[in-house]
Protein backbone atom coordinates (compact mmCIF):
# COMPACT_ATOMS: atom_id res chain seq x y z
CA UNK A 1 0.00 0.00 0.00
CA UNK A 2 1.15 3.64 -0.80
CA UNK A 3 1.93 5.93 2.27
CA UNK A 4 -0.38 9.05 1.21
CA UNK A 5 0.16 11.94 4.10
CA UNK A 6 -2.78 12.93 5.58
CA UNK A 7 -3.38 16.89 6.53
CA UNK A 8 -5.38 18.09 8.77
CA UNK A 9 -8.52 20.20 8.39
CA UNK A 10 -9.72 23.79 9.93
CA UNK A 11 -12.43 21.75 11.61
CA UNK A 12 -10.71 18.93 13.61
CA UNK A 13 -10.88 16.37 10.68
CA UNK A 14 -8.20 15.42 8.57
CA UNK A 15 -8.10 14.63 4.54
CA UNK A 16 -6.03 12.12 2.43
CA UNK A 17 -3.54 14.45 0.76
CA UNK A 18 -4.21 11.99 -2.50
CA UNK A 19 -7.57 10.97 -4.27
CA UNK A 20 -9.31 9.14 -7.35
CA UNK A 21 -11.56 11.57 -9.10
CA UNK A 22 -14.76 10.56 -10.93
CA UNK A 23 -15.84 12.74 -13.77
CA UNK A 24 -17.00 11.89 -16.45
CA UNK A 25 -17.14 8.20 -15.65
CA UNK A 26 -21.08 6.81 -15.06
CA UNK A 27 -22.13 4.17 -12.71
CA UNK A 28 -20.73 1.23 -14.00
CA UNK A 29 -17.40 2.53 -14.52
CA UNK A 30 -17.55 4.49 -11.82
CA UNK A 31 -18.16 1.58 -9.28
CA UNK A 32 -15.47 -0.56 -10.63
CA UNK A 33 -13.16 2.73 -10.38
CA UNK A 34 -13.33 3.14 -6.85
CA UNK A 35 -13.66 -0.69 -6.04
CA UNK A 36 -10.13 -0.99 -7.97
CA UNK A 37 -8.41 2.93 -6.60
CA UNK A 38 -9.86 1.67 -2.56
CA UNK A 39 -7.86 -1.99 -3.47
CA UNK A 40 -4.57 -0.23 -4.25
CA UNK A 41 -4.37 2.09 -1.19
CA UNK A 42 -6.92 4.73 -2.21
CA UNK A 43 -8.63 6.94 0.85
CA UNK A 44 -10.27 9.76 -1.20
CA UNK A 45 -12.99 9.25 -3.12
CA UNK A 46 -14.41 12.23 -5.12
CA UNK A 47 -18.18 12.32 -7.02
CA UNK A 48 -20.93 15.07 -7.05
CA UNK A 49 -24.46 15.53 -7.87
CA UNK A 50 -23.58 16.54 -11.52
CA UNK A 51 -21.42 14.16 -12.12
CA UNK A 52 -24.32 11.51 -12.17
CA UNK A 53 -22.28 8.36 -10.88
CA UNK A 54 -23.12 8.65 -6.77
CA UNK A 55 -24.63 5.29 -7.30
CA UNK A 56 -21.81 3.95 -8.84
CA UNK A 57 -19.39 5.33 -6.75
CA UNK A 58 -21.24 3.81 -3.90
CA UNK A 59 -21.59 0.12 -5.12
CA UNK A 60 -17.58 0.64 -5.29
CA UNK A 61 -16.90 1.69 -2.19
CA UNK A 62 -19.32 -1.43 -0.87
CA UNK A 63 -17.74 -3.70 -3.40
CA UNK A 64 -14.48 -2.86 -1.94
CA UNK A 65 -14.11 -4.08 1.48
CA UNK A 66 -12.45 -1.19 2.56
CA UNK A 67 -13.76 -0.24 6.15
CA UNK A 68 -16.39 3.21 5.98
CA UNK A 69 -14.49 4.78 8.61
CA UNK A 70 -11.28 4.59 6.67
CA UNK A 71 -12.83 6.12 3.50
CA UNK A 72 -13.38 10.00 3.34
CA UNK A 73 -15.92 10.10 0.55
CA UNK A 74 -17.29 13.41 -1.19
CA UNK A 75 -19.99 14.66 -3.38
CA UNK A 76 -21.41 18.39 -4.02
CA UNK A 77 -24.51 20.37 -4.63
CA UNK A 78 -25.58 21.18 -7.92
CA UNK A 79 -26.17 24.56 -8.83
CA UNK A 80 -30.21 23.65 -9.30
CA UNK A 81 -30.23 23.10 -5.59
CA UNK A 82 -28.78 26.32 -4.18
CA UNK A 83 -30.92 27.74 -1.11
CA UNK A 84 -31.37 26.42 2.17
CA UNK A 85 -34.49 23.70 2.28
CA UNK A 86 -33.14 22.80 -1.35
CA UNK A 87 -29.73 22.05 -0.06
CA UNK A 88 -31.47 19.74 2.81
CA UNK A 89 -33.33 17.90 0.20
CA UNK A 90 -30.60 17.62 -2.21
CA UNK A 91 -28.11 16.34 -0.06
CA UNK A 92 -30.87 13.84 1.28
CA UNK A 93 -30.57 12.55 -1.99
CA UNK A 94 -26.87 12.08 -2.44
CA UNK A 95 -26.85 10.30 0.54
CA UNK A 96 -29.43 7.47 -0.62
CA UNK A 97 -27.88 7.71 -4.12
CA UNK A 98 -24.27 7.19 -2.40
CA UNK A 99 -25.99 4.47 0.44
CA UNK A 100 -24.23 5.95 3.00
CA UNK A 101 -24.94 7.10 6.62
CA UNK A 102 -22.82 10.00 6.40
CA UNK A 103 -20.45 11.62 3.63
CA UNK A 104 -17.45 12.79 5.13
CA UNK A 105 -16.78 16.29 3.33
CA UNK A 106 -19.78 18.10 1.49
CA UNK A 107 -18.97 20.78 -1.43
CA UNK A 108 -20.84 23.91 -2.96
CA UNK A 109 -20.02 22.76 -6.58
CA UNK A 110 -19.64 26.25 -8.06
CA UNK A 111 -20.45 30.23 -6.29
CA UNK A 112 -23.12 31.12 -9.20
CA UNK A 113 -23.34 34.62 -7.75
CA UNK A 114 -25.52 35.71 -9.88
CA UNK A 115 -28.52 33.15 -8.35
CA UNK A 116 -26.88 34.47 -5.12
CA UNK A 117 -27.95 31.45 -2.59
CA UNK A 118 -24.84 30.32 -1.88
CA UNK A 119 -24.74 31.34 1.63
CA UNK A 120 -28.04 30.29 2.54
CA UNK A 121 -26.95 26.66 1.39
CA UNK A 122 -23.69 27.23 3.66
CA UNK A 123 -26.19 27.91 6.66
CA UNK A 124 -28.16 24.27 5.29
CA UNK A 125 -24.50 22.36 5.28
CA UNK A 126 -23.55 23.47 8.98
CA UNK A 127 -27.05 22.31 10.31
CA UNK A 128 -26.27 18.93 8.50
CA UNK A 129 -22.77 18.67 9.79
CA UNK A 130 -24.24 19.50 13.31
CA UNK A 131 -26.80 16.97 12.37
CA UNK A 132 -23.37 14.45 12.08
CA UNK A 133 -24.61 13.84 8.29
CA UNK A 134 -21.24 15.16 7.01
CA UNK A 135 -18.10 14.92 8.92
CA UNK A 136 -16.92 18.51 6.91
CA UNK A 137 -18.37 21.16 4.71
CA UNK A 138 -16.13 22.82 1.99
CA UNK A 139 -16.68 24.42 -1.33
CA UNK A 140 -15.97 24.26 -4.72
CA UNK A 141 -14.64 27.05 -7.19
CA UNK A 142 -14.56 29.39 -4.81
CA UNK A 143 -12.47 32.69 -4.73
CA UNK A 144 -11.33 34.80 -1.54
CA UNK A 145 -13.63 37.39 -1.38
CA UNK A 146 -16.78 34.64 -1.76
CA UNK A 147 -15.48 32.81 1.44
CA UNK A 148 -14.63 36.05 2.93
CA UNK A 149 -18.55 36.46 2.86
CA UNK A 150 -19.37 32.89 4.49
CA UNK A 151 -17.42 33.90 7.30
CA UNK A 152 -18.81 36.92 8.04
CA UNK A 153 -22.22 35.71 7.46
CA UNK A 154 -21.98 32.17 9.23
CA UNK A 155 -18.65 32.34 11.46
CA UNK A 156 -17.90 29.36 9.51
CA UNK A 157 -14.74 29.22 7.51
CA UNK A 158 -14.74 26.04 4.36
CA UNK A 159 -12.62 22.99 4.98
CA UNK A 160 -11.56 22.53 1.82
CA UNK A 161 -11.68 24.92 -1.31
CA UNK A 162 -11.89 22.77 -5.07
CA UNK A 163 -10.23 24.69 -7.78
CA UNK A 164 -8.64 24.17 -10.86
CA UNK A 165 -4.96 23.64 -10.01
CA UNK A 166 -2.13 22.80 -12.62
CA UNK A 167 0.78 24.30 -13.91
CA UNK A 168 -1.01 26.05 -16.26
CA UNK A 169 -2.86 27.64 -13.58
CA UNK A 170 -0.95 27.08 -10.36
CA UNK A 171 -3.24 29.47 -8.27
CA UNK A 172 -0.76 31.03 -6.34
CA UNK A 173 -2.48 34.35 -4.99
CA UNK A 174 -5.46 31.59 -3.75
CA UNK A 175 -3.47 29.11 -2.26
CA UNK A 176 -1.45 31.44 0.07
CA UNK A 177 -4.96 32.91 1.14
CA UNK A 178 -6.23 29.28 1.81
CA UNK A 179 -2.81 28.72 3.97
CA UNK A 180 -3.59 31.59 6.02
CA UNK A 181 -6.88 30.32 6.81
CA UNK A 182 -6.04 26.80 7.43
CA UNK A 183 -7.95 26.13 4.29
CA UNK A 184 -7.31 22.86 2.18
CA UNK A 185 -6.48 23.25 -1.49
CA UNK A 186 -7.75 20.38 -4.01
CA UNK A 187 -7.59 20.15 -7.13
CA UNK A 188 -9.60 19.25 -9.88
CA UNK A 189 -7.88 18.64 -13.61
CA UNK A 190 -4.58 18.38 -11.63
CA UNK A 191 -2.89 17.07 -15.22
CA UNK A 192 -4.24 20.10 -17.09
CA UNK A 193 -6.97 18.22 -18.85
CA UNK A 194 -7.57 18.54 -22.57
CA UNK A 195 -3.77 21.03 -23.04
CA UNK A 196 -0.05 19.21 -23.89
CA UNK A 197 0.90 19.62 -20.70
CA UNK A 198 2.76 16.50 -20.07
CA UNK A 199 5.06 17.06 -23.55
CA UNK A 200 6.22 20.57 -21.56
CA UNK A 201 10.06 20.00 -22.05
CA UNK A 202 10.40 20.91 -18.12
CA UNK A 203 8.48 18.37 -17.03
CA UNK A 204 10.00 15.89 -19.45
CA UNK A 205 13.33 16.57 -17.38
CA UNK A 206 12.59 16.15 -14.15
CA UNK A 207 10.35 12.78 -15.45
CA UNK A 208 13.87 11.60 -16.60
CA UNK A 209 15.72 13.14 -13.86
CA UNK A 210 13.91 10.65 -11.40
CA UNK A 211 12.90 7.87 -13.60
CA UNK A 212 9.01 8.69 -13.85
CA UNK A 213 6.44 9.19 -15.80
CA UNK A 214 5.54 12.89 -16.71
CA UNK A 215 1.86 12.78 -14.88
CA UNK A 216 3.92 11.26 -12.34
CA UNK A 217 5.86 14.50 -12.30
CA UNK A 218 2.71 16.54 -12.30
CA UNK A 219 1.16 15.17 -9.53
CA UNK A 220 4.19 15.26 -7.60
CA UNK A 221 4.15 18.70 -7.66
CA UNK A 222 0.85 19.27 -6.18
CA UNK A 223 1.64 17.36 -3.31
CA UNK A 224 4.73 19.30 -2.86
CA UNK A 225 2.33 22.62 -2.94
CA UNK A 226 1.12 21.15 -0.08
CA UNK A 227 -2.68 20.38 -2.66
CA UNK A 228 -4.67 17.56 -2.83
CA UNK A 229 -4.46 16.18 -6.21
CA UNK A 230 -8.01 14.14 -7.52
CA UNK A 231 -6.60 12.76 -10.85
CA UNK A 232 -9.46 10.48 -12.41
CA UNK A 233 -8.41 7.17 -14.42
CA UNK A 234 -10.55 3.84 -14.40
CA UNK A 235 -7.71 1.91 -15.39
CA UNK A 236 -6.22 0.22 -12.37
CA UNK A 237 -2.49 -0.06 -13.95
CA UNK A 238 -2.88 3.88 -14.22
CA UNK A 239 -4.34 4.28 -11.02
CA UNK A 240 -1.38 2.77 -9.23
CA UNK A 241 1.15 4.91 -11.03
CA UNK A 242 -0.49 7.92 -10.21
CA UNK A 243 -0.54 7.28 -6.35
CA UNK A 244 3.04 6.28 -6.51
CA UNK A 245 4.27 9.76 -6.32
CA UNK A 246 5.52 9.80 -2.49
CA UNK A 247 9.02 8.02 -3.28
CA UNK A 248 10.72 10.61 -5.01
CA UNK A 249 10.95 14.77 -4.62
CA UNK A 250 11.32 17.35 -6.83
CA UNK A 251 13.52 20.05 -6.35
CA UNK A 252 13.26 23.76 -6.06
CA UNK A 253 13.98 24.29 -9.24
CA UNK A 254 12.25 21.90 -10.81
CA UNK A 255 9.04 23.21 -9.11
CA UNK A 256 9.71 26.38 -9.90
CA UNK A 257 10.37 25.22 -14.06
CA UNK A 258 6.87 23.32 -13.68
CA UNK A 259 5.06 26.17 -12.49
CA UNK A 260 6.85 28.97 -14.55
CA UNK A 261 4.61 29.56 -17.59
CA UNK A 262 1.94 31.81 -19.21
CA UNK A 263 -1.36 30.95 -17.08
CA UNK A 264 -4.59 30.05 -18.39
CA UNK A 265 -7.72 27.78 -17.25
CA UNK A 266 -9.29 25.13 -18.87
CA UNK A 267 -12.83 25.05 -16.97
CA UNK A 268 -15.34 28.25 -15.79
CA UNK A 269 -14.29 31.63 -14.17
CA UNK A 270 -15.93 31.31 -10.48
CA UNK A 271 -17.45 35.04 -11.04
CA UNK A 272 -19.38 34.06 -14.28
CA UNK A 273 -19.78 29.98 -14.36
CA UNK A 274 -23.14 28.93 -14.45
CA UNK A 275 -23.88 25.02 -13.80
CA UNK A 276 -26.97 23.61 -12.83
Amino acid sequence: MPSVPAYPLNDGSTIPGFGLGTWPLDDAEAEQAVDSALRLGYRLVDTATNYRNETGTGRGIARSGVPRDEITVTTKLPGRDHGYEETLRSFEESRARLGLEYVDLYLIHWPLPRVDKYVDSWKAMIKLRADGLIRSVGVSNFTPSQIRRLEEETGVLPAVNQVELHPLLPQNELRAFHAGRNIVTESWSPLGRGSNLLEDPAIATAARNHGVSPAQVVLRWHTQLGAVPIPKSADPGRQRDNIAVFGFELSPAELAAIGDRAQRRIGGDPDHHEEF
